[in-house]
């Protein structure tokens, strides 16, 4: 009996152990609206890589080991930050409940500019063959500050972004889209 209740603790201590390890990895997130045709559609599930933007504040670290020389400011990502291109999950900067999906145009230190709806990242048009139809649209230039992020819909005339509301800071990242995988005729990688 003793030994039929330690099999039965140990196996949901590790079902609660990836339980958890899961959650802090992976997400699953529900694609609401057309700000991402032709790349996403309403209706798709997401798998959301939420490992892979992880951020180590050095400056925070200092304030918990005391051998620490704290570096205000200063960051590192073990894996990687986002990077232009990359499709990500976030929380919208004037409703941190709600949650968007959007492509990372600039990343910061990016000179970024919109002119006769063609994008410009520090000087260069950006290739885009996943915009349908360019919108007519400017932007100023403008530089993007450490921990900022110009985002925008690939369904530019139906997209609420950066355009709008300004820049996404990395705190309201959660994490890069992975996989598709709802409905399965539609499963993509990114």
């Amino acid at each position: 009996m003793r030994s039929l209740l330690r099999e039965v603790l140990q196996t949901t201590l590790l079902a609660l152990v990836l339980f958890g390890g899961l959650q802090a990895t992976v997400r699953n997130f529900r694609v609401e609206g057309s700000s991402m045709e032709p790349t996403l559609h309403e209706g798709q599930y997401l798998l959301v890589n939420r490992l892979v933007y992880f951020r180590l504040d050095l400056g925070r670290l200092g304030e918990f080991l005391p051998f620490w020389e704290a570096e205000d400011g200063k960051a590192v990502y073990p894996f990687r930050p986002p990077q232009e291109g990359d499709i990500i999950v976030f929380q919208f900067p004037q409703d941190p409940s709600r949650d968007f999906v959007k492509r990372v145009i600039g990343v910061p230190g990016d000179a970024l500019e919109i002119r006769g709806g063609q994008v410009y990242v520090n000087g260069k048009q950006l290739a885009e063959p996943y915009v349908l139809e360019p919108v007519g649209s400017s932007y100023t230039l403008r530089v993007l500050g450490p921990g900022e992020y110009f985002v925008l819909g690939d369904n530019r005339r139906h997209s609420n972004d950066s355009r709008n509301w300004g820049t996404v800071s990395w705190e309201l990242i959660i994490g890069k889209a992975w996989v598709v995988y709802w409905p399965p005729d539609r499963m993509a990688l990114f």
